[in-house]
Parts: structure tokens; sequence; C-alpha cells
């Protein structure tokens, strides 16, 4: 532990920075597997948009909070429209 009054502020301060910015991590990769599990399974296309929505909305705010860096973001977000188009487009072209 530090000897010096502020250096122990800082240290509390990071601890629980690091706790919040692990739990959002965590929001950002179970709403991105929820996306890859409702691909998958094939789920009705609102729910789709819904969950789509919300992970490429965590994702922005993750990188915009500095949680993240800008590139990691910009691949999720990546990963996650190649995996909404490859629902999405095929249904449009059949049309």
């Amino acid at each position: 532990m530090a000897n010096i009054k502020s250096e122990q502020k800082d240290i509390l301060t990071n601890e629980k920075n690091c706790l919040r910015n692990k739990s959002y991590k965590s929001q950002v990769r179970t709403a991105m597997k929820k996306v890859r599990v409702d691909v998958e399974k094939k789920v009705e296309r609102a729910t789709l948009d819904a969950d789509f929505q919300h992970a490429i909305s965590l994702i922005d705010r993750s990188v915009r909070m500095g949680i993240q860096k800008p590139n990691t973001g910009n691949r999720q977000k990546g990963q996650m429209w190649k995996l909404y188009n490859s629902v999405v487009l095929p249904v449009a072209e059949a049309k």
C-alpha cells in the first residue's frame, strides 16, 4: 500500500474503475453473443434488429468512454454487421 494519502485514493479509484470497465466489457461480449445466437437460431427479424442495435450501441459507448480502443470497437462492429447482413441481405435478394 502507498504511503501518500493521494496515492492511496488513486489506488482505490483505479480498482473501482477497473471493476466498472470489466463489467462493461462483459456486457459488450454478452450482447455480441446474443446476436450470434439469434443468427444461428434464425429468430424473427424484430428480435434480431433489437439485439443488433443494442450490441452496436454498447460497443460505441465503450469506445466513447475509453474502455475499448477505437480499432477494437470498429472490429467488433464489423463482425456484428457481417453476421447481420448474412441474415438480412439474402432475404432482401430473395424478394
